[in-house]
């Protein structure tokens, strides 16, 4: 009776779980331990996060930064099943999959990412637009289009949360809007950016002032209506009239992972040794959003798409060497520097002793996420795309 391979199935194929998929692909198996690698996500493209607001302007295309798990994978003997999880039998070792089969693991990689919570205030889930996938972008694009389309004089937006994702939507929107857009920053804390460095903040600060939109601080959002918006600013409550609302506050684990019967922290998190592995279930690997870890030194280690893209190849490796009999490696987090867009040529750059902002950072960002594209042949095809089109541009007299 031949033996059935080593199965290794990764749930989620972001950052965490495309980029440990092609690094074990990589690895030097013997024949007879060769595992069969199932990578599962609900949608049929990787999407690299950190670029997709360039869709916005124009900058990039989407088969740039979203291209197909197909062709990203291909050659590499990783499957690619396009499903939703349905539920994990962690007793039993099964994947559920939504109107699909369930199967066993031998090895579980929980990478699913995190999601925009929509619940809490009235009026976020029906009328406001999260900024997280390739279909939100599109959604907002749609909603864009019809309204610069129309004949209306001004178009008003307001941008739920002053951390990265809200302010790098402000600057792009108000290029893309220009005169037209009314763009409204809304943060409930004192400052805008509040993690981040005060190069970072300053350089924000200013390219926001450059481009008009107002920063409300210390403002709560009390409700959405069909055209409206509802604030709370030291106890008092203003409506005003809004024509999209973009809410990028927080992230949350999916209902999937929160369901388990694993240990968790209070956000839904699971707690994760350094290693990678969740505790009291060796075989389970967690890494992304979804989350809760101390690296080697005993440091909390940010839920970023750096974290995610760092812990890929920890992931993989220990997966390796757990197969091999090698030893584990617990992660160690290297904090290499933040990058932010702030507008058409413009972004900021820290870390590493740098700090750099104007189209200087913009170019340098724009190198650095070409390294980090998931396979040597779609940076080829992406980067020689960015030699040549400005050059047919410039041959076309545009």
């Amino acid at each position: 009776m031949t033996q059935q391979p080593v199965r290794i199935c990764i749930l989620g194929g972001g950052f965490g779980g495309l980029y440990t998929a092609l690094r074990l692909s990589q690895f030097p198996w013997e024949k007879p331990q060769r595992p069969e690698i199932i990578l599962v996500d609900r949608q049929d493209r990787f999407v690299f996060l950190p670029l997709l607001y360039e869709l916005l302007t124009g900058e990039l295309q989407t088969w740039e930064i979203a291209p197909p798990f197909e062709e990203l994978l291909a050659n590499t003997g990783v499957r690619f099943t396009q499903a939703t999880v349905a539920g994990i039998d962690i007793d039993n070792r099964r994947v559920q999959l939504e109107n699909g089969p369930e199967f066993p693991y031998d090895r579980l990689v929980l990478a699913l990412g995190g999601e925009t919570p929509l619940d809490g205030v009235p009026g976020v889930a029906d009328r406001a637009i999260p900024f997280h996938t390739l279909a939100d972008a599109y959604r907002l694009e749609e909603r864009v289009r019809i309204l610069e389309e129309s004949n209306a004089e001004k178009i008003r937006v307001a941008i739920v949360g002053g951390g990265y994702s809200g302010v790098e939507l402000a600057c792009k929107l108000a290029e893309r809007l220009g005169e037209r857009g009314r763009l409204r920053l809304i943060e409930q804390g004192n400052e805008i950016l509040r993690t981040s460095s005060e190069f970072n903040r300053s350089a924000a600060q200013q390219a926001l002032n450059d481009r008009n939109v107002w920063i409300d601080l210390e403002t709560a959002v009390e409700s959405i209506g069909s055209d409206t918006i509802s604030l709370l600013y030291k106890g008092q409550v203003d409506t005003i009239p809004v024509d999209i609302v973009l809410w990028t506050v927080g992230t949350s684990s999916s209902p999937i992972v929160r369901s388990l019967p694993l240990k968790q922290n209070q956000r839904g998190q699971l707690t994760i040794s350094p290693t990678l592995q969740v505790i009291d279930h060796p075989e389970i690997f967690a890494l992304g959003d979804l989350a809760d870890c101390h690296d080697a030194t005993g440091q909390q280690v940010p839920n970023t798409a750096q974290s995610a893209y760092q812990q890929a190849d920890y992931t993989a490796w220990n997966i390796w060497a757990s197969l091999t009999e090698r030893p584990l490696l617990p992660f160690r987090y290297q904090h290499l520097g933040e990058m932010m867009t702030l507008g058409t040529d413009n972004a900021t750059l820290t870390g590493l002793g740098w700090q750099l902002d104007g189209p200087a950072a913009h170019l340098f960002r724009r190198l650095a996420y070409l390294y980090r594209l998931p396979t040597l042949d779609h940076q080829l095809k992406v980067g020689f795309n960015w030699i040549a089109r400005p050059l047919l541009d410039l041959l076309s007299g545009k």
